[in-house]
């Protein structure tokens, strides 16, 4: 008998004296066993309160980041309903011993209060066979209010461009003063670069949570600075978008909304990305996608329709992704006669009516200096839709309104 086979036929022995035991004193018949770690460790925090992600009227996302692996869970509960614990499960596998937590709260009630709790638990150590938990840490209790079935109105703010500055966030937010809004949409360049975990949770994640977002869901799709830089490709694990990619599709009221993945403003063979990015095919892939969207039914049925997306296809110059927008999205827009486009990228503020090109107007945000930035706010009911674009300075720079 070789050496090899002997530890085998060992470890199976093994195996089954310790399955016979834990028959004989646990109704979990399982060879793993988990300990509790009781004493506290000061490194196990949460990174960011949490966020909420992927609004819907019957389900929402909440996110969080903690420093150290954990299992993390959702204790949510209507006011007068019972505790409901929810954790997130993937293939058959309760998601763990990460640091990035994502749980889909679903088959809420449409236009329905909630309050929840995230927890996590730190996970000290993680063998085949032996689990180490250690202490448990809780968020506070925050509230959200699940979006109406059939709304007859909604509310939204937008921001665009703010390019690594933090304190633009909060001081937009203001802009907006005490009117109702249903969800914010980040419109692309948040950053300048993606360099690390940090700059996403500081510049980003921090101010928005700081502000509204435990509370209130966001959207976000990527500007062309957002693709750029080391950590690039791990930025969407840190948000939860509709269908979980970069352009999606979504109604809200009588409005439906088109959101665009523009990708880079540079050509593919540009020498700074050393051959590493193919958006030109990309942004084809999107236009079919974005005619099957043009010609469902939601989007024929909707009162309004909106295209969201960073770079416009005009008044943005001739770069080459400003030029591949307009020839492979142009087109598209016209046929199916879109009411309205909102983008950044220009960092110049401005309301530009139908013109030869596009048959509908184009708004841009500004930023991101000071007396550059802006604040969108746009709102509609089954009778109009009405856009107000506010300086940083409070100061209303431009407005447009659609009549049914």
């Amino acid at each position: 008998m070789s050496k090899e086979t002997f530890k085998r036929r060992a470890f199976i022995g093994l195996v089954s004296k310790t399955t016979v035991i834990g028959l004989a004193t646990s109704p979990l018949s399982s060879l793993a066993i988990y300990t509790e770690h009781k004493k506290p460790n000061a490194d196990h925090v949460f990174l960011t309160k949490p966020y909420l992600q992927n609004p819907g009227p019957d389900v929402i996302t909440i996110m969080w980041i903690t420093a150290r692996n954990a299992y993390s869970w959702v204790e949510y509960q209507t006011e007068a309903g019972d505790i409901i614990k929810n954790h997130a499960v993937t293939d058959g596998m309760v998601d763990a011993n990460n640091q990035i937590h994502r749980i889909a709260l679903q088959d809420l009630k449409p236009g329905t209060r909630y309050s929840y709790t995230a927890f996590s638990k730190e996970i000290v150590d993680y063998q085949p066979y032996q689990i180490t938990y250690g202490t448990t840490i809780s968020s506070e209790k925050y509230e959200f209010i699940t979006p109406v079935l059939n709304a007859k109105s909604m509310a939204m703010l937008i921001i665009n461009d703010i390019h690594d500055r933090p304190n633009s966030i909060p001081h937009l937010m203001t802009l907006n003063g005490n009117d109702p809004f249903d969800f914010v949409f980040f419109n692309g360049d948040m950053f300048n670069f993606q360099k690390d975990q940090q700059q996403i949770i500081q510049n980003m994640l921090n101010p928005c949570t700081d502000t509204f977002a435990s509370t209130k869901p966001f959207m976000y799709i990527r500007g062309n600075h957002e693709t750029r830089g080391k950590f690039a490709r791990q930025l969407p694990t840190y948000f939860n978008n509709i269908n979980g990619t970069q352009y999606f599709s979504f109604s809200r009221g009588p409005v439906h909304f088109i959101a665009l993945d523009t990708g880079e403003d540079k050509e593919d063979e540009a020498p700074v990305y050393a051959g590493l990015i193919d958006f030109d095919a990309y942004r084809k892939k999107q236009a079919v996608w974005l005619e099957q969207q043009l010609q469902s039914n939601a989007y024929k049925k909707a009162i309004f329709k909106v295209v969201l997306m960073h770079i416009p296809h005009y008044h943005s110059g001739d770069w080459h992704g400003t030029m591949h927008c307009r020839e492979v999205f142009g087109p598209l827009f016209n046929k199916y006669k879109i009411d309205l486009m909102i983008s950044g990228h220009t960092h110049k503020y401005g309301i530009h009516k139908a013109q030869e090109g596009h048959d509908f107007p184009i708004v841009i945000g500004g930023g991101p200096q000071d007396g550059k930035r802006t604040l969108i706010k746009l709102k509609a009911n089954e009778r109009s839709l009405h856009l107000s674009m506010i300086k940083d300075d409070g100061q209303e720079v431009g407005t447009y309104e659609i009549k049914r």
